[in-house]
């Protein structure tokens, strides 16, 4: 198994996408890349901690590779906006990959310069690429959020329409079943 660790605004919205993937065998939210010993919601949600809302992935790499993770990750968030994915606003929602070793530092880098030569966004792509550090898991009640509460506002008007964008776009990576 391998693993990777990506920030692309609020966590419900990349962990239920990632979740549906074929070769993921887990997701959990958290929070990384901050200063704080012991980040809560809270503090993280207040800008207090330097922490980014994240997911890491569990993932076989013989089902579905890291450059498959990364191209869906591009698809599902806006790379482009600083500190900010639509409505919600602060450092905890920016656009980050938290690596776990030069392998995958570099193929982010590369990957990452590709989209930019491609001039598929309008604007320069601002996305994070450090290595993953000061990581905790999101309190328990954040975990498969989307999953547990599919009418709640937020994930009927935010998450779900990220979800349906990535079955649309990536059909042959999703998990059967």
């Amino acid at each position: 198994m391998s693993e990777a660790t990506f920030a692309g605004g609020c966590f419900w919205c990349v962990e239920a996408v990632f979740l549906g993937l074929r070769g993921v065998v887990a997701v959990e939210s958290g929070y990384s890349n901050g200063h704080d010993p012991a980040p809560t919601y809270e503090a993280v949600c207040a800008g207090e901690t330097g922490h980014a809302e994240v997911v890491r992935v569990r993932f076989d790499p013989t089902q579905i590779s890291y450059r498959q993770l990364l191209e869906v990750f591009f698809a599902v968030h806006d790379p482009t906006t600083l500190n900010r994915q639509g409505n919600d606003v602060g450092t905890q929602y920016r656009s980050g990959i938290y690596t776990h070793d030069a392998q995958q530092a570099q193929t982010a880098r590369d990957f990452i310069e590709q989209l930019a030569m491609s001039s598929i966004y309008e604007r320069p792509i601002v996305t994070e690429v450090a290595p993953l550090s000061n990581y905790h898991p999101a309190e328990a009640y954040h975990q498969r959020y989307f999953e547990q509460h599919p009418h709640q506002g937020y994930c009927a008007f935010v998450v779900a329409p990220k979800v349906d964008k990535s079955r649309r776009l990536f059909p042959d990576l999703l998990r059967q079943g």
